[in-house]
């Protein structure tokens, strides 16, 4: 078994989520998901195939963060991963509600932080191990911190 790193590409002022699913029907199922549950959300999504002709499938609707979502899985190359590239979202709308796709089996990771997969492939294939999602810790937060999560939260609207 060998183990690697890949970096993610996350395109500015966009998120992405990284999970599992089974099922080829996972991209339109993925897609309906996203679409009902944010309108106007501008979305790539990319999963790779396990079996049969084992190609990276897509859909999306824009040109360019589905290229980027199947430019991303295909560097993966991790037997029924998926990702999903978003712009004018956040990934809090949203997982919640993929994770409810009967396919999808887990979520690794919902960021716009850099992203490092760790990736093990053997002689069958290759799975994702993990995920390094942004940077370590510098600190613990003190009262100035909290006062600024706190403020941040309701200015951007997640909490009142």
């Amino acid at each position: 078994m060998n183990l690697e790193s890949v970096k993610l590409i996350v395109p500015e002022n966009c998120n992405i989520i990284l999970g599992q699913a089974h099922f080829i029907k996972s991209v339109e199922d993925i897609y309906e998901a996203v679409v009902n549950t944010v309108p106007g959300v501008k979305f790539g999504i990319a999963f790779c195939e396990a079996s049969g002709k084992c190609l990276v499938r897509f859909d999306g609707n824009d040109e360019e963060l589905t290229k980027t979502a199947s430019e991303n899985a295909y560097r993966l190359s991790c037997g029924h991963s998926f990702i999903v590239v978003l712009k004018d979202a956040f990934p809090i709308n949203l997982t919640g509600r993929i994770k409810d796709v009967p396919e999808v089996c887990n979520i690794f990771c919902a960021t716009a932080n850099p992203v490092e997969v760790i990736v093990a492939s053997t002689e069958q294939g290759r799975g994702i191990m993990g995920v390094i999602d942004g940077a370590k810790p510098a600190g613990i937060e003190g009262e100035d911190d909290k006062k600024w999560r706190y403020d941040f939260l309701r200015t951007i609207g997640y909490k009142k």
